[in-house]
């Protein structure tokens, strides 16, 4: 017999059971991204952020306590754009249902639409025929029939569903660009995805977790001496691990021999699991980069994790030598100690380097097909132990997950719970525009100043990039097939073709008056190569001051910053 109302463990269950729909549909709701660049990640970051959903043990209690459990493990957990729609979805959802023990039809109706006006609140400039015109139309649905389904929340939701499949379905009459892919909304389909699960839970058939989707490929012993060795010794100082959800043409068993024997003579200590649907990696390597290069071209990264086993090392045996006489650390202390403190989102060794000359305390990797969470940029702003923190996301799809990380610090500071600190996220949208903002940062200048400086700056940045096609595309009237070299300008595809030279030289001829070019080259292009084509570079702008440098990103074989 079904429920007349959702009580609070009845909602535990049901995040949980659209967590485990959306981990198991991710792959498909990737797919679904329609540039062709090597970042349709919706469907992993929508995943991720739901995680904390699977791993809360349903406990009773009021409906009210549920919802406010859910919504702040997902708003820190939350990754991209997407994932931060999501999370604050539920948080809108649970301010709905402050006070309540339990929700009717009628409650859930209004907390739909509380999650939705949250989620539209957080956009600036929300576009049709997105996931926000999918809640949207949910919650018109939800506001104008709940009365007709009062006390049988199990046909209600299959309304809700039913009703946002039609709004999903019309995303290609509103987004020209979803129209000429043929596709609807990723992440719109995502949230259907999530209602599914949510249904499946009312009527008894909870969304199973998948097994071993995000598992740890090795479980540490405890206990163990790190002081037999020293680290010195460790020959290959990234453990890396990865999870590969295949594409079309690599799935079945045994289709990514090529991809194993490529890596392998890149480290030792490795696991390679090709499974019909997956490829799972573990290897310590000197080159983490080249290993997640070539996965790519086997499908799309579900689980990235590199760890520096010297630093870890050093560490542990720190921790161990204290440990036997009895030393305890003492609490780290994140109290601000200096004016300004700078955190930027990057990807690439010689990227985070340069970062750091110019003044970046904290790093946090991340960007194309990597967007970090909302705790990951909340621990960098703290260890920053700055008053004043700059955030620089450096991607379009970070923006919205570092607003909440500042927002977070900020109710944490009204509520004494964290000395005074302040966060400015500049919404910058490439690695060009984060370098050109932290050259125009003045330390003699109030914070105020110095943002709207270094926001003008960054502004007058423009960022071209070199990809290869992840799949075969038709945008804005440019065919793209995969494998091709892609020339993006601002994020916009320009050019194609398979040699990326001339894609550079063709894209730099559109700047004659540039009076700062930038080149960073990426973890595949070699030295050489390099400086030869920027000899090249330097001849199409002969009034720019031209500079090279190695940046070290994967999936991008340059990343030009145009002054």
């Amino acid at each position: 017999m079904s429920k007349k109302v959702i009580d609070g463990e009845q909602f535990q269950k049901m995040v949980a059971s659209a967590a485990n729909s959306l981990d198991t549909e991710k792959t498909e709701i990737n797919n679904l991204n329609v540039f062709p660049v090597p970042d349709g990640d919706t469907g992993i970051n929508m995943s991720l952020t739901m995680k904390p959903a699977r791993e809360i043990q349903v406990e009773p209690g009021t409906l009210a306590e549920a919802a406010s459990r859910v919504a702040n493990r997902l708003l820190r957990a939350a990754r991209g754009n997407s994932g931060a729609i999501l999370s604050l979805f539920f948080r809108g959802m649970s301010k709905s249902f402050e006070g309540l023990e339990t929700a009717d039809s009628e409650d859930i109706a209004k907390a739909i639409r509380s999650g939705t006006n949250e989620a539209y609140r957080a956009v600036s400039k929300p576009a049709e025929g997105t996931i926000l015109t999918v809640m949207r139309g949910t919650a018109e649905i939800a506001e104008a029939e709940s009365e007709q389904f009062k006390g049988n929340p199990e046909a209600f939701f299959e309304r809700l569903l039913e009703g946002a499949e039609e709004v999903l379905e019309q995303t290609p009459e509103m987004l020209p660009v979803l129209k000429q892919a043929n596709v609807v909304d990723a992440g719109g389909q995502g949230f259907v995805t999530m209602l599914k699960g949510m249904l499946a839970s009312l009527k008894g058939h909870d969304v199973a977790a998948v097994e071993g989707s995000d598992d740890e490929s090795a479980e540490r012993d405890e206990g163990a001496d790190f002081g037999e060795f020293d680290t010195d010794s460790i020959t290959f100082a990234y453990c890396t691990e990865c999870i590969v959800g295949k594409s079309d043409e690599f799935r079945g068993e045994g289709t990514a021999e090529a991809f194993k024997e490529y890596i392998s003579p890149l480290g030792d200590s490795m696991v390679f699991v090709d499974d019909e649907e997956i490829i799972k990696v573990h290897i310590h390597t000197n080159d983490p980069g080249m290993v997640l290069s070539e996965a790519v071209k086997y499908g799309a990264l579900e689980m990235v994790k590199i760890e520096n086993m010297k630093k870890q090392h050093s560490a542990l045996t720190s921790a161990g030598e204290k440990a036997a006489k009895g030393e305890i650390d003492a609490p780290v202390d994140y109290t601000p100690d200096k004016d300004f403190g700078f955190v930027a989102v990057c990807l690439g060794e010689g990227t985070a380097k340069i970062f750091r000359e110019l003044g970046v305390h904290e790093i946090v990797t991340g960007g194309q097909t990597m967007n970090p969470s909302t705790d990951n940029l909340l621990d960098a702003i703290r260890k920053t132990r700055g008053r004043e923190v700059f955030v620089l996301p450096n991607n379009k799809n970070i923006i919205m997950v570092a607003n909440q990380a500042a927002a977070i610090i900020e109710a944490e500071v009204a509520e004494g719970l964290i000395p005074e600190q302040r966060v400015i996220v500049l919404e910058t949208r490439s690695v060009p525009e984060g370098m050109s903002a932290m050259l125009a940062f003045d330390p003699d200048s109030p914070a105020d100043d110095n943002a709207a400086a270094m926001t003008e700056t960054f502004g007058m940045v423009h960022t071209l990039s070199v990809t290869r096609a992840v799949k075969d595309a038709a945008i804005d009237g440019i065919s793209i097939k995969a494998g091709e070299y892609m020339g993006l300008c601002d994020r916009k595809i320009g050019y194609t073709g398979t040699d990326y030279e001339i894609i550079i030289l063709e894209m730099l001829r559109n700047f004659p008056d540039a009076s700062f070019v930038t080149v960073l080259y990426g973890d595949e292009v070699t030295e050489e190569n390099a400086n030869i084509i920027f000899e090249k570079m330097k001849a199409v702008v002969p009034e720019a001051e031209c500079s090279l440098l190695f940046g070290g990103q994967p999936l991008y074989d340059f990343v030009i910053s145009v002054e």
